[in-house]
């Protein structure tokens, strides 16, 4: 495919990040625009991915993990990104999640907050046809959800008797009804990470008119290696073709679209290695639980999670420890019991996680366009919020009638979710973006996905992925811009 002139914005991956960036664009971008992605890898179809189980979506060999623990970063690269292989766990962040800062001295504020961005959850909950509970949502709304929530279990309905004004149905893009575009409503089959009947929003199935415009093009087997400077503006990327060539694409605007593993090595690449750049890797933590019931059965809700509850997430308690997400499971794990196999409840514990300028992404060794994610430890803030999580939790469960409590020691080695190395901010000598993601140098380069997110609240960050991309296109170039 000939890439010749000049484009008005081109896009490096077409995750999230990109594709709800192009999606505002368009709406503002004139007739005759002109809009380029560069995606490394292919445009594998849902059957196909399901042909061989994700096997031709590699990624382990496309870093190099100097974890000093068990921790590990999961990714996809082929059109669509991440959305291939999240589990469409949706819900917003709180709007003290914003502000950590002012309200418990803990970490930083963000530039942005919860009221600027609300319009804009919205936006992104219309676009992946959110199932969530409109009157009764953990967070302010201005209006209600696309779907109605997915069904409670037995357990859930319990909790939420026993504690309506902490636990809510959770609001996911697994849909609950019929959709816009024709998505499936979920089997509740918990096989997620590649739905069976392509239920789950992903870009492949839910953002396609982008891809369908006249004035975008799509280029996939484009390695992007840096971004092409002259005179502190962005002029274009830097590619390696499907056949190994290095060309040079031109564009007015460029957007890094890629995880926050590869956006900051883009950067170190292009000359603009400040003193943020690739700083501060971080990732919410979690630790499983299990609730052995007593007479009461679990597994009647209508997808794989169905409940989440906010015992541990706000309060004064995040001046001294990490604050908690509580997700239900529905996915069926039975419990060992001859005639009791559904007495059984599984639930996960999500930790918020501070940046630490320790933990970072550089170049590999063995290849400078490979990242190199060394990660030393998680914060102590994170730490103090697991051991004061166990009390805390056998009072909630002990609401309900149970046999036993139980919650594990060992945190899981990964959440999926790759944030913090190209954290937005007011001051330059502290991040990489300001509060729309422009790069703070190269006025016409955005920089964006969760890469930028100064903080990782326990909220699932791939919806505020899409918000804040669609807040950035909006203000760069809508009416609003400044």
């Amino acid at each position: 495919m000939a890439i010749e002139g000049t484009y008005d914005l081109i896009v490096a991956g077409t995750g999230f990040a990109s594709t709800f960036f192009v999606h505002k664009a368009l709406a503002h971008l004139p007739a005759n625009a002109r809009v380029l992605f560069l995606e490394r890898g292919q445009k594998v179809s849902h059957a196909q991915q399901l042909d061989d189980r994700g096997k031709r979506l590699p990624y382990h060999d496309m870093y190099e993990n100097a974890a000093k623990i068990d921790k590990r970063w999961r990714f996809n690269v082929s059109v669509g990104g991440g959305s291939n292989c999240w589990w469409a766990c949706t819900p917003r962040m709180h709007p003290e999640d914003f502000e950590l800062r002012s309200k418990y001295k803990v970490a930083v504020d963000w530039p942005v907050n919860y009221d600027q961005l609300e319009a804009y959850y919205c936006e992104a909950e219309d676009l992946m046809e959110i199932a969530g509970p409109s009157d009764s949502s953990p967070f302010p709304r201005s209006r209600p959800y696309p779907q109605a929530p997915h069904r409670f279990t037995e357990p859930d309905k319990l909790l939420k008797q026993a504690t309506p004004d902490k636990f809510f149905a959770q609001p996911c893009a697994r849909p609950s009804g019929p959709t816009r575009t024709g998505r499936a409503v979920c089997c509740a089959s918990g096989v997620c990470h590649l739905c069976p009947v392509d239920s789950k929003f992903t870009i492949l199935n839910g953002m396609g008119p982008v891809f369908e415009d006249p004035r975008v093009t799509l280029a996939v087997g484009a390695h992007v290696l840096s971004v092409d400077l002259e005179g502190g503006t962005a002029k274009g990327l830097v590619y390696r073709d499907h056949n190994g060539r290095e060309q040079r694409a031109a564009g007015d605007v460029v957007v890094l679209g890629c995880n926050a593993l590869f956006n900051p090595l883009l950067l170190k690449h292009s000359g603009l290695d400040g003193p943020q750049v690739g700083k501060g890797l971080v990732e919410q933590v979690s630790i499983s639980g299990n609730v052995l019931l007593n007479g009461v059965k679990n597994f009647q809700g209508s997808t794989s999670i169905t409940g989440h509850g906010y015992w541990l997430y706000n309060g004064r308690h995040r001046a001294r420890h990490a604050g908690a997400l509580v997700e239900t499971w529905n996915v069926p794990r039975l419990r060992d019991l001859r005639g009791r196999w559904r007495e059984r409840l599984w639930f996960k514990v999500i930790f918020e996680d501070l940046r630490q300028d320790f933990n970072e992404v550089v170049p590999s060794e063995s290849d400078p366009y490979k990242p190199k994610a060394i990660f030393k430890r998680r914060s102590n803030y994170a730490q103090k919020g697991f051991r004061a999580a166990k009390t805390r939790l056998e009072r909630v469960f002990s609401k309900l009638p149970i046999d036993e409590f139980s919650l594990g020691q060992r945190p899981a080695a990964s959440e999926e979710h790759i944030m913090g190395t190209t954290v937005m901010g007011s001051d330059p000598a502290s991040s990489v973006v300001d509060q729309h993601m422009v790069h703070h140098k190269v006025r016409n380069l955005v920089v964006a996905g969760s890469g930028v997110f100064p903080t990782a609240a326990p909220a699932n960050p791939s919806l505020t992925i899409a918000t804040l991309s669609l807040w950035s296109a909006d203000k760069l170039f809508g009416n609003s811009a400044p």
